[in-house]
């Protein structure tokens, strides 16, 4: 568990002795497809950390309709922050989007740690300062991008160079709601960009036909760094 925990970037630099404190008071959790794993407003005890699979995060509306917020590759931690509240509760629901393994971490005692070592509290820091810039990048893509450009930056981003195949890891309504686009309107992107000649979508696989062309309706300069990909890393990597 020690060198799983030493995968994350969140962890990566801790000691010997506190990762092993950490891992003593972890627990080993497994979920199937769509398995929910917390709730929005459940008391927030743990944080976690993705080890294989996908997990989705979103909130409710009152109607019941889901909002994708963050969409959680293996390796990455969510609801760190909360630890810092008295009495947190989780502001959103959390699933998984296939067979998924996770470590759940005690907050209160990683928050009793960070008391312990400055150092540590300043890699917390830097990571949540991290997640916040992309917060705001989401802000700027969702009030300064159409729906269109929104689609086109993601595979772009998605897509290293050279690339021309990718096969979608989520399913489309889930990427659709991660992107702010209602799913009819992510359906006529796609078949848009298609009569453009720009992308050729094939169940889950995308071609990428025309590559300027979809950085052009991407209003990028150029292919952004590929990688875990949200709408706010891509307004945090614009060029």
């Amino acid at each position: 568990m020690i060198d799983e925990l030493r995968r994350a970037p969140l962890l990566s630099r801790l000691e010997a002795d506190q990762l092993e404190r950490v891992s003593q008071h972890a627990q080993r959790v497994r979920l199937t497809s769509d398995q929910l794993l917390f709730s929005q407003g459940d008391a927030a005890e743990r944080f976690y950390l993705l080890l294989a699979g996908q997990m989705q995060l979103y909130r409710l509306s009152p109607e019941g309709a889901e909002k994708v917020i963050e969409i959680v590759s293996p390796g990455q931690t969510f609801a760190e922050a909360l630890m810092f509240l008295n009495a947190p509760r989780y502001p959103v629901c959390a699933s998984a989007l296939m067979p998924s393994e996770l470590l759940a971490l005690d907050a209160k005692d990683f928050a009793v740690m960070l008391r312990e070592s400055v150092d540590t509290c300043f890699l917390l820091l830097g990571a949540l300062s991290q997640r916040l810039r992309g917060l705001i990048g989401e802000i700027d893509d969702l009030t300064l991008h159409t729906a269109t450009s929104r689609v086109a930056r993601y595979f772009a981003a998605k897509m290293a160079p050279g690339q021309r195949v990718l096969e979608l890891d989520v399913r489309k309504g889930v990427l659709a709601s991660r992107l702010s686009v209602q799913p009819e309107t992510f359906s006529r992107v796609i078949k848009s960009l298609s009569a453009q000649g720009v992308i050729r979508m094939e169940g889950a696989q995308v071609t990428l036909i025309d590559p300027d062309a979809l950085l052009a309706i991407g209003e990028l300069h150029e292919r952004l760094e590929t990688g875990p990909v949200s709408i706010g890393t891509l307004g945090s990597l614009r060029p």
